[in-house]
């Protein structure tokens, strides 16, 4: 089985989605001890964002610029290594209210008619329909149901109906929020994610 891990955060160490998001993996490897893990830090190692140029060559035109050409490799990577794996574990923070760019950057690259979707007269089919994901989400404030920041959420919704475009239907989301609060909160938040994460698969 492989497991294909993402992470978009800025924050380095001090990450609570990285966190997450390996104590996830972690916990999915000791379940299936055989299980390779591809890896893409997509903050440090992010792709271009779509442009003409892109566009173009995808077409036929070629591309005479070499940072190009690496990144359509690297986005054509992206799109394998998706297909090729079974889990999904995409480790999100909240930014301005919705998703990292390097983590739309990806997207941008995977979600590709005739790939990953088709549409049909039926209406859009997603492709990827025997896959697990696992979104692994932070945020500073309190965004889930039934709080007043609920409206203004496009981060794990986002992810969720995306996935579900794409044919991977209920993915988990693992989340921490509330993090900028203070301290106890934080500390508490963290700690009932990792509760959830330690019980995946018992």
């Amino acid at each position: 089985m492989q497991i294909l891990h993402l992470d978009s955060s800025i924050l380095g160490a001090a990450s609570v989605s990285r966190t997450l998001s390996s104590n996830i993996v972690a916990r999915l490897v000791a379940l299936h001890p055989d299980s390779k893990v591809i890896y893409r830090d997509l903050a440090s190692d992010p792709a271009m964002h779509l442009s003409g140029n892109h566009l173009a060559a995808w077409q036929g035109a070629g591309s005479p610029d070499a940072e190009l050409t690496e990144d359509l490799f690297k986005g054509n990577s992206y799109l394998q290594e998706l297909l090729e794996s079974q889990i999904i574990v995409i480790g999100t923070p909240m930014y301005n209210l919705t998703i990292p760019t390097p983590l739309k950057a990806w997207i941008d690259r995977i979600a590709l008619v005739g790939k990953t979707f088709q549409y049909t007269a039926n209406g859009p089919e997603g492709l990827l329909k025997n896959k697990t994901a696992y979104i692994a989400s932070s945020r500073g404030g309190m965004y889930s149901p039934g709080n007043p920041g609920a409206a203004l959420e496009h981060q794990e919704s986002y992810l969720i109906g995306l996935l579900g475009f794409l044919g991977i239907s209920n993915p988990a989301v693992i989340r921490a929020e509330g993090l900028a609060i203070n301290a106890q909160f934080k500390d508490a938040a963290i700690a009932q994610a990792l509760q959830e994460i330690a019980a995946i698969g018992a």
